[in-house]
Order: C-alpha cells, then sequence, then structure tokens
C-alpha cells in the first residue's frame, strides 16, 4: 500500500527542520538521529529531495539546496517586514517576559522599528523610531560585527562616554566586536543606560547580508549577566526564525 502523502511531506518537513542556521550541514546518520526516522526511509527520502532540488549533497554531507532558496525569495520579497515583526516580537517577549525589540543601523546610528514591551512595570525605556549610537548596547555591537564599514566608520570617530561601562577606547570596541561576531550574539551590561542589560542576535536576508538585530532588553536588576546568558538560545533562535521568514542565510 502506497504511503499517504500527507504522512510524506510530514516526514520531508522533519528533515528539512533538522537543518539550522548553526547547522546549516547534516549527515544522514545525524538526520536519522534528530527526525527518529527508519534508516530505510531516511536514505530514500534523502535521495528524493537531492533529485529534486530540496537538498544538496557532498560527500556524506547534506545541505539545503539552492532551489528551496529560489522558491523563498518571492514569498520573502512579497510581504513587508513590518509584518514579520509584530508576532515574533510578542512571541519572544512572552517567552522571556523582557522586552522584545529590533534595531536597523540608519545614518550611521541603530534605530528602533519594531517593539514587544515587558509586562513588568519595571521596564527600560524604549520606542519605535528612537535613534541610539551604534558603539554602545548589545544590538550596536551585532550590527558593528556584520557591517564592517560601520564598524570602520564609528571606529575612526570619537566614542563618547554614556556611562562608566561605554567602551570608547576603538581597540577595545574592535574586540568586543569580533568576539560578537565569533559568538553569533552579544550581551551588553551599562552600556547605554546604567543599570540596564541587553542581549542580540543577528538577522540575514537572502544574500546574506544583515537585515538588523533582534534584541532583549530590561533592568539589570533582573537581567543580570548570568541571566542574559540563560536567555541565548531563546534570542538566536529568535534571529534565526526571523532569517528564515526572510529567505535568508548566515554568511558563510
Amino acid at each position: 500500500m502506497a504511503e499517504q502523502p500527507l504522512l510524506v511531506l510530514g516526514k520531508i518537513a522533519a528533515i528539512l527542520d533538522a537543518f539550522t542556521l548553526t547547522a546549516p550541514t547534516r549527515t544522514a546518520a545525524e538526520i536519522r538521529s534528530i527526525t527518529g526516522l527508519p534508516t530505510s526511509t531516511t536514505h530514500r527520502l534523502l535521495g528524493n529531495l537531492v533529485q529534486h532540488g530540496f537538498l544538496d549533497r557532498t560527500g556524506d554531507d547534506f545541505r539545503i539546496g539552492a532551489r528551496m532558496a529560489f522558491w523563498a525569495g518571492p514569498a520573502a520579497r512579497s510581504r513587508d517586514f513590518t509584518e514579520l515583526l509584530a508576532p515574533r516580537l510578542n512571541a519572544l517577549r512572552d517567552e522571556t517576559g523582557e522586552t522584545a525589540c529590533f534595531f536597523r543601523a540608519e545614518a550611521g546610528s541603530r534605530v528602533c522599528t519594531g517593539l514587544a514591551e515587558t509586562r513588568h512595570a519595571l521596564r527600560s525605556e524604549m520606542y519605535v523610531g528612537r535613534i541610539q549610537p551604534l558603539h554602545v548596547g548589545s544590538s550596536g555591537r551585532v550590527i558593528l560585527a556584520w557591517r564592517e564599514d560601520l564598524l570602520e566608520e564609528i571606529t575612526a570617530q570619537e566614542l563618547p562616554a554614556l556611562t562608566d561601562a561605554t567602551i570608547t577606547d576603538p581597540d577595545a570596541l574592535r574586540r568586543a566586536v569580533a568576539e560578537t561576531r565569533a559568538g553569533g550574539y552579544a550581551i551588553t551590561v551599562g552600556e547605554r543606560l546604567e543599570a540596564t542589560s541587553g542581549l542580540a542576535a543577528p538577522v540575514f536576508d537572502s544574500h546574506s547580508a544583515l537585515v538588523g538585530a533582534v534584541t532583549l532588553m530590561g533592568p539589570t536588576l533582573r537581567m543580570p549577566w548570568s541571566r542574559c546568558e540563560e536567555l541565548v538560545d531563546a534570542v538566536v533562535e529568535a534571529g534565526e526564525l526571523f532569517t528564515a521568514a526572510l529567505g535568508g542565510r548566515h554568511p558563510a
């Protein structure tokens, strides 16, 4: 008896879900382990997915195929990015309890373009349209990590101190930015405002270009460094979901 099409689609979706921005390649053994599919089913479906361009194969490694990116492009372009922001920022806020926002680079600064405020009475003030310097805060750190042109522009200027924790030395800022790029996220405490913490991760488009930074922010009283570290997975995953919704991909 032939396998029902909807069941096959569910298995294909499970295989495709095994690939993430942090694990863009998988072996057949890894895919079997993640999906729980039988060996014969996994090999049959992987072969079909490669044949039709859903996956590419190099040696023992599989990755999402270029044909998938081709299909995702029109869908991403047809949707206003602002439509993607609200539900995902709300979900991140609800998961973590803290203010979730999105920042983009604009004219040598960063601007808040999306916001889901915490329900706590004690909160860090933010609003859509607010402009902030790039050399302070976790979202600025993320933007500079994937925008070398802005990093060079910012470090060629004076870096004014907004608090005692603000990085004002260009070389120190470059080192902090390099750490952010290597780690894939940024945590900052008290750089823009005293007693305020932030945690941010990047979002990329279909050309692997940075779109902006998804960010959690809140009082250091609730978000000390240790708590920020606990929230890393949630923020990085939110960045990956934004990227996937745009048909984007992480730079190689």
